[in-house]
């Protein structure tokens, strides 16, 4: 696949995230690189949404190590149970934060972060890492985007 994306102009997030999984599907398909599709997910998810920070977490001998991402430099290491990352890679489960001063323990890698979304990448019954994303605004992330967020991450290759 060209590595050009055709961008949803739309107001229907659905609408825009029916639209950009089957091209993140192609951009991905046949590319066994891990790190390479990481990085190109992250930035089609980024030009699509025009989310503040969009990038993925790996778990490397037991923490969660910066990976691809997308955005200002970041956190390099969290621990399990830690922040939003942490939590969400401890308790398996995708984690909504409309508004991260709220959240008990939040590791603010940027003071303009307002409100967070953590799917983990689930491999065998197991955390591998987490994609985070983070927005400047508050209440950015619902349901709408845990389902869909959930469905890209299960077109990456582990």
């Amino acid at each position: 696949m060209a590595e050009d994306l055709n961008i949803l102009q739309s107001t229907d997030k659905a609408a825009q995230y029916q639209s950009l999984l089957p091209q993140i599907e192609a951009l991905l398909h046949g590319e066994p690189d891990l790190t390479a599709n990481l990085a190109n997910m992250a930035a089609a998810l980024k030009e699509q949404f025009k989310w503040f920070w969009v990038g993925f977490y790996l778990v490397k001998n037991d923490q969660l190590v910066l990976g691809p991402f997308q955005g200002p430099v970041a956190c390099t290491r969290i621990n399990m149970g830690k922040g939003v990352c942490g939590t969400a890679w401890e308790q398996k489960k995708t984690l909504i934060v409309s508004d991260v001063e709220a959240f008990p323990g939040h590791i603010a890698c940027s003071s303009l972060s307002q409100s967070e979304i953590v799917v983990p990448l689930i491999h065998k019954g197991e955390v591998v890492g987490v994609l985070d994303v983070d927005s400047e605004s508050l209440d950015q992330f619902d349901e709408t985007d845990a389902i869909y967020l959930e469905e890209l991450v299960k077109l990456l290759n582990f």
